[in-house]
């Protein structure tokens, strides 16, 4: 890539991030090349469709959550590992308005965020198991409570950083608080959510 034009890229990332953790996904692109300044035509060259510059901007957390699960998985303590997975991922929602759309979107352009999203609802049912077998995490726990939890928490994200975090934090510690083996209060059925579900969900507001 020329000089210039990676100069460009840059400029095009760093704005569409800006704008992304500002104002969501959902933003105007051309609001995005107005802030970048190049033009429209110029960021459609680099980023053909939403999607592909969404993944681009947030490929870093991206990572980060592909590692949360290699590293929860290879925790030798499982509700230490399921623990540390849910407070990465719901730190790394609130930190950026777009996380929750970048993780949504990714699979749908590349063959690496194909593989990401392959993995994730199979990854997350073992981290779920392995809590349950340890004897750490309540026996009716479904996988879907997590996706629940990134729901709830992905509403926080629209508040300013002071507001959006703390209050995560204390959202995520009461859950898992919630969760654990000895609270055996019997709970309501779980929800009918599986991640295709919520990505097409999210999709529509788009």
């Amino acid at each position: 890539m020329r000089s210039d034009a990676q100069r460009n890229r840059d400029r095009i990332i760093r704005a569409a991030h800006e704008t992304f953790t500002e104002r969501g996904t959902a933003v105007p692109i051309s609001a995005i090349a107005r802030r970048a300044g190049v033009g429209a035509a110029t960021l459609y060259r680099r980023f053909p469709t939403r999607a592909s510059l969404v993944a681009a901007v947030f490929d870093d957390q991206l990572t980060e959550c592909a590692a949360a699960f290699d590293e929860a998985l290879a925790d030798p303590d499982p509700w230490r590992g399921f623990c540390s997975f849910v407070e990465t991922v719901c730190a790394a929602q609130v930190a950026d308005r777009g996380f929750t759309n970048a993780f949504l979107a990714q699979h749908e352009e590349t063959d690496d965020g194909r593989r990401q999203w392959d993995r994730a609802e199979p990854d997350l049912a073992r981290l779920v198991q392995r809590a349950k077998e340890a004897g750490r995490l309540r026996g009716d726990f479904d996988p879907s409570d997590v996706l629940v939890l990134l729901l709830a928490n992905n509403g926080l994200a629209a508040q300013p950083p002071h507001i959006a975090e703390p209050a995560s934090r204390r959202l995520v510690a009461y859950f898992l608080q919630s969760v654990e083996a000895d609270r055996t209060a019997p709970l309501p059925p779980t929800a009918p959510l599986d991640l295709d579900e919520i990505r097409r969900s999210f999709a529509g507001l788009q």
